[in-house]
């Protein structure tokens, strides 16, 4: 490197590590959840906190990652916050087999219920109906936060929703377990006992429709909750639960063996070799992913900082060059790749930058790729930095909207497991076409570089000041330049907010922000777990060509 790129790569090297930083210390803050005097009064109840029980039910020293860390971030203030939204979500190994745990944080208001709880344990259900891989849940909650009870109560993503996927999930034969491990109340009380086996903790766990105060109200009946609805209650009387704990950590060695003699084989038998560490060193993206993230940089630096042995076979390399498209290892695990090309390129006309725009031909490339890696079973990896799709008369003349409906219609059906990581922008129908929310991917994950919205920052500032100064040109008002230029700045602060990537984890638009260096161990568990679902026929729409 000559002194100019060099002093150029320290600078993004610098900006990136601080980001991943800051990132890193925010979840350290999370996963304190309700802070030390809770943790200690936990403690104090005899009871070991999400975290703990969920690291002692995963097998000692391996692997595992947490999905759903920035649930509820920012939101909730009001009411103190509510970090990671008050559970816990972890897909891990228990006796080497691939299992999601969801586990209520009772040091976060009890563990009560908000919104964005409903939102993270409905998408901690699809993961396990996706990949069907066995759920556990540790239950500690008071049930819902009545406050907010409108926002969670009745529509189609709302609390109720987990108790009709309780029972998708084992009609379709995968595995339920619960623990009561602390107060489980009112609807909240169908979760475990709607599992294939409930289990519940002396002394700590109950498990009833109403506690002892309702109960009173109700009807007159004065009883303790324990005698209303403790193990000895529902172990020996009323037969609800099926094993009773002495404490949480019987709860959990019980919960390993009826996992141990679970059946939990592969179905799906993806491409594996012995994996290979990247010959590029993945530290390095730190220095290439510009600061400035509309800078011109060259994709394929990044795919070879992640990939095995930094071998990649491209496809159609010479054509349709804003998209990348090709044939890689991550982990040993066989992918293909479709990422978002933003370097600067020679033409006849000179120096033209590919800024992550999707043309015509980059569209109708990356759509035959996607069909054959359905074709041969083999996990697309989608890589986003994009701003969306070329327009302009050109572009409508060479059938933009047919070819960019083409690439959504063959990703939309794609049956092989998808994983979106957004590295930088993630705009407009980009942010679609390339695997968005919308798409279903088994996992969806963002560098602290990421940004999401219909436009970039800029241009949607000034559109929305546009608006504005219609809307009070009808009202026989103008804005003087310095009101235009605050008008200005007020709007860019609060959409470069929206575009911030806690903004969408706290909505659990992606499923977790990572860092850099993590990707491959994500995706790597992500493809595993889907081994245990069965492999699909894949079939598209019609498409136009």
């Amino acid at each position: 490197m000559n002194k100019k790129i060099d002093i150029k790569f320290n600078k993004n090297e610098d900006n990136l590590k601080l980001l991943v930083s800051e990132m890193k210390q925010k979840k350290d803050i999370i996963k304190l959840g309700g802070g030390a005097s809770s943790i200690e009064k936990q403690h104090k109840k005899g009871k070991l906190t999400a975290r703990e029980r969920i690291r002692n039910l995963l097998d000692e020293n391996a692997e595992y990652i947490e999905i759903g860390t920035f649930a509820a971030y920012d939101l909730y203030t009001e009411f103190g916050g509510c970090p990671a939204a008050g559970v816990v979500v972890v897909i891990g190994k228990i006796h080497r087999k691939t299992c999601i745990i969801v586990a209520s944080d009772a040091t976060v208001k009890a563990g009560a219920w908000f919104p964005m709880t409903a939102t993270k344990n409905l998408r901690a259900q699809e993961f396990c109906m996706t990949n069907k891989i066995p759920i556990i849940y540790l239950v500690d909650s008071a049930g819902v936060f009545l406050p907010l009870q409108d926002q969670i109560f009745p529509d189609k993503e709302h609390f109720g929703r987990q108790f009709r996927n309780n029972a998708k999930i084992s009609a379709m034969g995968i595995s339920q377990i619960s623990a009561i491990m602390g107060s489980c109340v009112a609807g909240g009380a169908y979760l475990p006992i709607m599992s294939d086996e409930a289990l519940i903790v002396e002394k700590t766990g109950s498990v009833f429709l109403a506690g002892s105060h309702l109960v009173k109200a109700a009807i007159g009946e004065d009883i303790e909750n324990e005698k209303l609805g403790g193990a000895d209650t529902h172990c020996d009387i009323s037969g609800v639960t099926d094993y009773k704990c002495k404490d949480d950590n019987e709860a959990i060695e019980i919960i390993r063996d009826l996992i141990s003699v679970t059946e939990h084989q592969p179905k799906n038998l993806f491409s594996r070799i012995e994996s290979k560490e990247p010959k590029k060193k993945i530290d390095e993206i730190y220095g290439i992913l510009p600061k400035n993230r509309d800078e011109a940089y060259n994709m394929k630096d990044i795919i070879d900082r992640l990939i095995d042995d930094s071998f990649f076979r491209e496809y159609k390399a010479d054509y349709g060059k804003t998209l990348i498209c090709g044939y890689a290892r991550i982990d040993g695990w066989s992918v293909g790749i479709i990422a978002n090309q933003r370097k600067i390129v020679k033409t006849g006309k000179g120096e033209m930058q590919l800024g992550g725009v999707i043309y015509s031909d980059s569209a109708d490339k990356s759509a035959r790729f996607i069909m054959n890696c359905n074709q041969k079973n083999i996990p697309l990896l989608f890589i986003q930095d994009v701003n969306g799709f070329m327009v302009g008369s050109r572009s409508e003349h060479n059938g933009i909207i047919k070819d960019g409906a083409k690439m959504v219609n063959a990703m939309a059906n794609s049956v092989v497991p998808k994983f979106t990581i957004i590295i930088g922008n993630s705009y407009g129908a980009g942010n679609y076409a390339m695997c968005g929310k919308a798409y279903d991917p088994n996992l969806i994950l963002a560098w602290p570089t990421a940004r999401m919205a219909v436009m970039g920052g800029e241009q949607a500032a000034k559109v929305l000041l546009n608006l504005e100064e219609n809307k009070l040109k009808k009202e026989g008002k103008t804005l003087n330049p310095t009101e235009k230029d605050n008008l200005l700045r007020s709007i860019q602060m609060k959409y470069n907010n929206q575009m911030s990537p806690y903004y969408a984890a706290s909505r659990m638009w992606v499923d977790e922000i990572i860092d850099p260096k993590d990707t491959r161990k994500h995706i790597s568990m992500g493809i595993e777990a889907a081994t245990y679902n069965s492999k699909k026929d894949f079939k598209t729409g019609v498409i136009q060509t």
